[in-house]
């Protein structure tokens, strides 16, 4: 009876579960990652760097516009963006995700303590019981169906790290892109004014011709309109650019509201002092954070695939339990209160509906669509570098095309100056060979901030290995 009441209360005590958890993958290499799993047995808290972050960007890369401003502001957006520390505390659920799945590798222990007031049969008195239960349960992994989990489960870790890369990598560039054509914006309005102010001149000087009979009033309407149209275009102007400075805020963590404290370089300050290659060798490709992270799902897929053969495997489950049982706490762990057992069992399921086989049939097909994926992630970097140096090619090409007309209209100004200086032309014909020469620098430096944007691209198309 005494026996019994034993296991009746061994299995009703309240465990306290305690699991370790250890695991190790392979040594850092080009896939820069924030946590390595060497040991989890240390139990010191889980440190990491924020260095990786900058090596995700390429921070040297962007040194090459020559400007304090844009690199202070890709650093304030790599530590305040929210997006990135989002992804960042993603790759910390993975991480965590893979601990829990390797818990499962590793035996199951637990124990508690039981005082117990109790009537034993054959006595009138109630009297003290002191118990102390203890179980080991482990699942023995000899088909390493736990171990395939637990290296499924690292897989996608891995593959959330290259996710947080191409943030990175995104969001630099959009910082960069963004604040560059704000620059571009600040100078376009500041030659708009002047195209504005002189298209006033020329609407003045025409009333004034017209009132004389020297030039039609359909012509002055003309001048008008042409003004409205200038005044306008610099409204519009203006109105990209304060959305561009919300943009911005909001990329490097500010509040649109403290626009008026960012820090714009003006456009004449800006050079790119980088080289820019012509051609990009194939071993980039295999560099981009999302060719790594469609390779990473492959393997992970065939892994799973692995773990669903293994479903039609038994398990096996070894266990452990112990109770150490005495009507005095003083002697509650003496071995002569104590009742033991070990048990060993096997387990398959013989009917299950054909889930098992469903299953098998589902990994596979994820295996095969995520290899397709591979396939198109592969062209698809092919596709976008390609793009991106066509782009920088044939834009440089534009830009030097562009420079030529800006000299050519630079010089025919002088000409008409002198002109003009002469008695030859009047101040009207003057001021409109002025206007051409400020809309073909307004060209120039729309042409010449979309190179630089071009360069950016470029940048993210190789997954910044430039």
């Amino acid at each position: 009876m005494k026996k019994i009441l034993a296991i009746t209360l061994l299995m009703s005590i309240l465990s306290l579960n305690t699991i370790p958890a250890f695991a190790k993958t392979k040594s850092a290499d080009t896939r820069t990652s924030p946590k390595v799993f060497k040991s989890m047995v240390n139990k010191n808290k889980h440190q990491k760097s924020d260095d990786y972050k900058y090596g995700y960007v390429n921070i040297d890369w962007w040194n090459n516009f020559n400007d304090a401003n844009l690199t202070a502001y890709i650093n304030k957006a790599i530590q305040n963006n929210y997006d990135l520390k989002m992804a960042t505390l993603a790759v910390e659920e993975y991480y965590q995700t893979t601990r829990i799945q390797f818990a499962s590798e590793l035996p199951t222990i637990g124990a508690g303590f039981s005082p117990n007031y109790v009537k034993m049969p054959g006595k009138n008195s109630w009297d003290w019981a002191f118990a102390t239960p203890a179980y080991v349960n482990y699942e023995a992994d000899i088909f390493l169906k736990n171990r395939d989990k637990t290296k499924a489960s690292k897989k996608l870790y891995e593959a959330s790290q290259f996710d947080e890369r191409a943030a990175y990598i995104a969001i630099a560039g959009a910082v960069g892109t963004t604040y560059l054509n704000i620059v571009r914006l600040d100078k376009i309005i500041e030659i708009q004014k002047k195209i504005v102010s002189v298209r006033q001149d020329i609407y003045n000087l025409m009333l004034i011709s017209n009132k004389e009979g020297l030039i039609s009033t359909s012509d002055t309407i003309k001048a008008n309109k042409a003004l409205v149209a200038g005044q306008t275009e610099l409204i519009e102007y203006q109105k990209q650019r304060e959305k561009l400075m919300h943009a911005l805020a909001v990329l490097i963590g500010e509040s649109p509201d403290n626009t008026s404290e960012l820090e714009i370089t003006p456009y004449n300050q800006i050079s790119f002092s980088g080289n820019i290659p012509t051609e990009i060798s194939s071993e980039i490709i295999v560099q981009r954070p999302d060719f790594l992270k469609a390779e990473t799902m492959v393997e992970k897929a065939g892994i799973d695939v692995r773990v669903a053969r293994k479903e039609f495997l038994p398990s096996i489950n070894l266990t452990g339990v112990a109770l150490f049982n005495a009507s005095e706490i003083g002697s509650a762990w003496s071995t002569k209160g104590m009742l033991g057992a070990l048990a060993a069992g096997a387990m398959l399921p013989i009917f299950t509906g054909g889930a098992r086989l469903a299953n098998l049939r589902l990994k596979k097909t994820e295996y095969e669509r995520l290899l397709q994926d591979y396939y198109k992630t592969n062209l698809t970097a092919i596709q976008e570098i390609n793009d991106a140096l066509v782009s920088v090619k044939r834009d440089r090409e534009k830009m030097e095309s562009t420079l030529r007309q800006a000299d050519l209209e630079k010089s025919d100004y002088k000409y008409t100056e002198k002109k003009y200086n002469q008695g030859v032309i009047s101040r009207l014909d003057l001021i409109q060979v002025q206007e051409n020469l400020l809309t073909i620098d307004k060209l120039v430096a729309q042409q010449n901030v979309e190179c630089m944007v071009d360069y950016i691209g470029l940048y993210k198309a190789v997954g910044s290995k430039l």
